[in-house]
């Protein structure tokens, strides 16, 4: 793709910060992604300004361009990013928005994000409850216990997933995992392929198990065996027999591919 005024392409960070300067919403678009998927850090200003681009507006009042400039920032890891993906999340006309944002500021964990958090848990208006509960779970904010246990009853069963996820890693207890393990062979493709990602985060032995048995794509399974590697690799209590079961599973999952 090429900036609008110039035949140049976005192959570089200095083309794509200029890009978001862009008066064509799909290059920004673009800009946006191409700068999150190759990490480049010098664009994080940058992208902080995109979040508040209000050009780029579907008819129904969603916001891509900044949609996708939080996750970009996600993806950059930076905590400088912080403060703006906070103000982000006061953007009541694009609840995707939000949860980008939420998911973002899960991902830099920083904690500067759990009050703000927490005031949108404590809100009565709509939320994105499943993005919302597993950064308050992945920033191991467990004073909310109370509030987080009635989503074990909600009626999306992704939110369902999200708030057993957060039980589980609350109290080790296997009746959580179960509880997202029955839905990895549900109709739905989609919530199939949530529950695995719920599991990918929870790193159980009984949810490697579950993994691999579930209805996903390989590439879906490896992505999250990884993650339960990972979090392994950096656990002490982890257990040797368990991280070789990892790396035998996943070398037989690539010869497959």
């Amino acid at each position: 793709m090429t900036t609008a005024n110039s035949t140049e392409p976005i192959l570089s960070p200095e083309t794509a910060i200029a890009a978001l300067s862009s008066d064509d919403n799909q290059i920004r678009y673009y800009a946006a992604w191409w700068l999150g998927k190759h990490n480049v850090q010098a664009g994080c200003g940058a992208l902080c300004t995109a979040l508040f681009d209000e050009r780029y507006r579907l008819t129904s009042g969603g916001y891509p361009l900044r949609r996708q400039a939080a996750r970009a920032l996600g993806q950059l890891k930076n905590p400088q990013a912080v403060p703006a993906l906070i103000m982000a999340l006061e953007c009541d006309e694009d609840l995707r928005l939000r949860e980008a944002a939420i998911a973002a500021l899960a991902t830099i964990g920083d904690q500067r994000a759990v009050n703000p958090l927490l005031n949108l848990l404590q809100s009565h208006h709509e939320q994105p409850y499943e993005a919302l509960i597993e950064a308050l779970a992945t920033l191991q904010v467990w004073s909310v216990r109370p509030q987080i246990e009635p989503f074990l009853q909600h009626y999306s069963e992704r939110v369902q997933c999200a708030a057993a996820r957060y039980m589980y890693l609350l109290t080790q207890e296997t009746q959580y995992i179960e509880r997202i393990v029955k839905n990895l062979h549900h109709d739905n493709m989609y919530l199939r392929w949530a529950a695995i990602f719920d599991l990918g985060a929870v790193g159980h032995q009984q949810a490697i198990q579950a993994i691999l048995s579930a209805s996903v794509p390989n590439s879906i399974k490896l992505l999250n065996l990884k993650r339960i590697l990972e979090t392994l690799l950096h656990n002490e209590e982890s257990t040797k027999e368990t991280t070789q079961l990892l790396f035998q599973t996943i070398d037989d999952l690539l010869i497959q591919l």
